[in-house]
C-alpha cells in the first residue's frame, strides 16, 4: 500500500516561528509557500489529502484531483473550496475552530479603545504641529469617549462572538446579541437586527460570509446607527459595503470604522478603504486579528489532529 501524500499549497500563511505538529502516520509530505491557481493540480495531482487557507479549490479544479480524500483547511472560513462538490464526489472537508478566541477579541477591543479615544487622530495631529500651535498642556481636536457604560452590539454568537461579549462586559459594557437580518422571530438572548443597530455604540461583526450576509452592513444600515458609533469587523470583508463605509465616515454618519478584512486581499489602492486609509476615524489591519503566537500555534496543532482523524477514521471538525 503506497503512503498517502499530503499538500499544502500555502504553508507560508503560517508564520515560520509556527511548528507544525508531525502527522502520526508515515506519508510523503510537500509544502509550497504559495500557489497560483495555474500550479494547483500540477502541485497536488498526487495528493490524498491537501491543507489551504485562502488557495481557492473549485469545481474544475477538484475534478482533476483524482486521488484526492480529503481538504483540511488550515482556517475557519472554507468558501474558497466547493463544498457541493466535495459532499457529491465524497471528499471531505475540514476546517479549524475555536483557536482564536483570545486573539480576535483582544483585537477587537484593542481597535475599540483607539477608536473611542481617537489614538489615530490625536497621534497625526501631534505630528501635524496642533500641540506646538495650540500653546497648551494638552488639546482636544477629536472627541473621546468611555468605554464602560457603552453598549457593544455583536453580529454572530458563535464562540468567537461570545468570547468577545465576555471580555466586553468584563470591561463594563453592556452587550446585546442580535438576531439575524430579517428573521420574523429572535432566538433566545437575540434582538431585532434593526434594534441592534440603533442601540449599539460599537458594532463588532463574527459571522460567515455568504449570499444572505454579504454587505449585511450598508448604507441603509449605517444610517440606521448613532453618529457616535463605531463598527468593527474582524469577521469577513464582504460583510460590510466598503464604500458606504468609507462615505459615512466623511459625513459623520457614524464616528468611526476598524477593518481588519477586506473584500480582495491583499487590498491595494483600488479598495475604497485603503485609498482613505489616512481618515483619522478609520483604523486598518491587514486580516491579523486572528494572529497572536499562541493563537497560530493552536491553529496548527488542530489542524494536523484534523488531518490524523480522518486518517484514523474518526469524524473532527467536519464541514462535509
Amino acid at each position: 500500500m503506497s503512503l498517502p501524500t499530503v499538500v499544502f499549497l500555502d504553508r507560508a500563511t503560517i508564520p515560520t516561528q509556527i511548528e507544525l505538529p508531525s502527522l502520526p502516520f508515515e506519508h510523503h509530505w510537500q509544502e509550497y509557500d504559495f500557489t497560483s491557481p495555474e500550479l494547483v493540480v500540477e502541485r497536488a495531482h498526487q495528493a490524498e489529502v491537501i491543507i489551504t487557507n485562502k488557495v481557492v479549490l473549485d469545481k474544475d479544479i477538484l475534478s482533476q484531483l483524482t486521488n484526492l480524500k480529503l481538504v483540511a483547511v488550515s482556517a475557519t472560513g472554507f468558501n474558497n473550496v466547493d463544498i457541493d462538490y466535495c459532499r457529491q464526489h465524497g471528499i471531505a472537508v475540514t476546517n479549524v475552530q475555536g483557536y482564536a478566541t483570545q486573539s480576535v477579541p483582544e483585537h477587537v477591543v484593542a481597535m475599540m479603545f483607539a477608536l473611542k479615544r481617537n489614538l489615530k487622530g490625536y497621534h497625526n495631529d501631534i505630528a501635524a504641529g496642533e500641540w506646538q500651535r495650540n500653546k497648551q498642556f494638552c488639546f482636544f481636536t477629536h472627541p473621546i469617549s468611555d468605554t464602560a457604560g457603552s453598549t457593544l452590539g455583536v453580529i454572530g454568537s458563535g464562540a468567537l462572538g461570545q468570547a468577545t461579549a465576555a471580555l466586553a462586559k468584563a470591561l463594563g459594557m453592556q452587550v446585546i446579541f442580535s438576531e439575524r437580518k430579517g428573521a420574523s422571530e429572535c432566538r433566545q438572548g437575540h434582538l431585532p437586527f434593526e434594534q441592534v443597530l440603533e442601540q449599539a455604540d460599537v458594532l463588532t461583526l463574527h459571522c460567515p460570509l455568504n449570499d444572505e450576509t454579504r454587505h449585511l452592513i450598508g448604507r441603509q444600515e449605517l444610517a440606521t446607527m448613532k453618529p457616535t458609533s463605531i463598527v468593527i469587523n474582524t469577521g469577513r470583508g464582504g460583510l460590510v459595503d466598503e464604500e458606504a463605509l468609507v462615505d459615512a465616515l466623511k459625513e459623520g454618519v457614524i464616528r468611526g470604522a476598524g477593518v481588519d478584512v477586506f473584500t480582495d486581499e491583499p487590498a491595494d489602492e483600488s479598495n475604497s478603504l485603503i485609498a482613505n486609509m489616512h481618515l483619522p476615524n478609520l483604523l486598518l489591519t491587514p486580516h491579523v486579528a486572528w494572529g497572536s503566537d499562541s493563537s497560530i500555534q493552536s491553529l496548527a496543532n488542530i489542524l494536523m489532529d484534523n488531518i490524523a482523524a480522518f486518517i484514523e477514521g474518526r469524524e473532527q471538525n467536519r464541514v462535509v
